[in-house]
């Protein structure tokens, strides 16, 4: 009986060591499961028309535990926009793990991260961005964690829509639930926003979108 049960408890940690590994991060895998996002991200420029018309986010470049969050947040309804949330529903938690492997290797560039602010920020933003840098770095392009995406060179447009619904309470539709973020986002005025948003869109940055050919 005892040998028994050393036995089933070694396949069991075979076993778990086994899952484990299935559902590590596995960027060729991702591969094969982003059909659903190259008609998006995968188009130079691409824009969506909800709520209001913007260039979908570049994503190439971003980092995993990033892309990741950000997949979850959808698929639970915290990040509420309706085609994503109808991608992201459809994943498990290995198809997210994939996918966001995937895209921060594509078009990865190797060097150094840009480091250089070609423009200054306006002196009446630099106060209310001070907390933005203690998390997305310096140069908005080295956050501290890699679950804080990078937002140097990010479409302007984008970062605008993406604040305004971090501002946004009580649209079923509309609006992205983070308790950081949401106090942050209505201390810009819209024209702030607007600015700010503006002004990281002019920055060096690493990301990028990596144009499917059969989309050209």
């Amino acid at each position: 009986m005892k040998r028994a049960l050393i036995l089933a408890l070694a396949l069991a940690g075979v076993l778990s060591g086994v899952t484990h590994a299935a559902h590590a991060q596995d960027a060729q895998r991702g591969s094969r499961k982003v059909a659903m996002c190259e008609g998006c991200h995968q188009i130079v420029g691409y824009q969506t028309d909800f709520p209001q018309v913007y260039k979908v986010p570049m994503i190439a470049g971003q980092d995993a535990k990033y892309i990741a969050s950000a997949l979850k947040a959808y698929r639970a309804g915290d990040r509420k926009q309706m085609q994503m949330r109808g991608i992201a529903t459809s994943l498990s938690d290995e198809d997210i793990e994939d996918i966001a492997a995937y895209y921060s290797k594509l078009g990865h560039a190797d060097g150094p991260v840009p480091a250089a602010l070609e423009h200054p920020m306006p002196d009446e933003l630099r106060a209310k961005a001070a907390t933005c840098v203690a998390c997305h770095g310096a140069n908005f392009s080295t956050p501290t964690d890699g679950t804080i995406p990078r937002l140097a060179g990010q479409y302007g447009d984008y970062l605008y829509f993406a604040l305004r619904a971090y501002a946004t309470e009580g649209n079923a539709h509309y609006g992205r639930n983070n308790a950081l973020m949401s106090p942050m986002a209505k201390m810009l005025t819209d024209g702030e926003a607007r600015e700010f948003t503006a002004y990281l869109a002019r920055l060096p940055g690493e990301l990028r979108t990596v144009q499917d050919p059969r989309f050209k």
